[in-house]
């Protein structure tokens, strides 16, 4: 009996959206009036997780309001326009968040008691993940996770408990729900540390950028590296290096993506807690995004692809698999 060896060829269209399969790239949108719709900022192709940014007034007793400047109009209800969005984003596969906090002087977050912290998240269940309310800012839609933006205000405190009661209807919900944080990278983060220190959290993303001491800086990795080091050993699931998208957007840390690409990924790689990467901000990815991709995910890709072909097509990808089989013939 002989065998006949042939080639066997499968084809399979996978989206390019979601071929990020073990690290994630993401963005966050929502704080630049020139920046695209969420439909066409998931539309790309180019991101595994999109933050709606932000949820920046949160006062006590269970109470907030969005801030997303250019989008929508939190008072008047504009904002459930965004429910189909979120949901045409999920459809592709790619995660949504809702980030509680903002920038320095644009947010009022402060809980005065644990009962307090215990409250809000029962707000942000009801009003954003997967409980029921009346009055859902963002519509219908039930968002992915809620990330715990660093730049509080200073005497906000009880954000370990709020982190804990969103754990609570994290491990009742029927669906995953995803809980991240973003510290800025000077270690330990003296905002969201007693936080993170709760372990709760699936994703922290490390914000290296205006903060000198722990930036990238002429080429150096020496000081981000120093940092990352100690961020990897949190009890946390995965960490990402939140970096900016463009120069104008950091004082301080911009690493070109040449860089990122030569030095900063082979070096992050080495750790299995890297996530992968997170970019500030939507409105000023013109490129950056797209130019690493091919490099945060290539390793991703791989193991399993080693045979096949990859051959773009829109929005998607052309997967052709080949590979040996043997057939008995007489």
């Amino acid at each position: 009996m002989a065998l006949l060896r042939l080639l066997c060829f499968s084809l399979f269209i996978v989206s390019a959206i979601t071929s990020c399969h073990a690290l994630q790239i993401g963005v966050y949108w929502g704080q630049g009036k020139n920046e695209t719709t969420l439909f066409d900022t998931c539309a790309t192709g180019n991101y595994q997780i999109v933050n709606i940014a932000y949820l920046s007034s949160f006062h006590t007793r269970g109470n907030g309001s969005l801030n997303l400047p250019g989008h929508c109009d939190p008072t008047t209800g504009d904002c459930t326009k965004l429910s189909k969005e979120i949901k045409s984003c999920q459809a592709l596969g790619i995660k949504v968040f809702l980030s509680i906090g903002g920038g320095a002087g644009s947010y009022t977050l402060n809980f005065t008691n644990d009962d307090d912290a215990t409250n809000d998240a029962l707000y942000l269940w009801n009003n954003f993940l997967g409980g029921k309310s009346s009055s859902r800012p963002l519509g219908e839609a039930v968002l992915d996770g809620i990330d715990f933006v660093a730049a509080w205000d200073q005497s906000a405190k009880h954000r370990d408990m709020l982190a804990r009661a969103l754990m609570k209807y994290k491990e009742q919900s029927r669906s995953k729900i995803y809980l991240s944080a973003a510290p800025e990278c000077p270690f330990p983060d003296a905002d969201l540390q007693p936080a993170i220190n709760t372990g709760v959290f699936d994703y922290v993303w490390v914000q290296f950028f205006n903060n000198p001491p722990c930036d990238y800086s002429h080429g150096s990795l020496d000081n981000l590296l120093a940092s990352w080091t100690k961020w990897t050993e949190i009890n946390a699931g995965e960490v990402f290096a939140l970096l900016p998208a463009a120069p104008q957007v950091a004082f301080s840390g911009y690493i070109p993506p040449d860089a990122v690409r030569s030095l900063v990924l082979p070096e992050l790689k080495r750790n299995s807690k890297f996530g992968g990467v997170i970019l500030w901000s939507r409105e000023y990815d013109r490129g950056y995004s797209s130019s690493i991709s091919q490099q945060v995910c290539g390793s991703a890709w791989s193991d399993t692809t080693s045979d096949m072909a990859l051959l773009p097509m829109g929005r998607f990808l052309l997967l052709l698999h080949c590979e040996s089989c043997e057939i008995a013939t007489a």
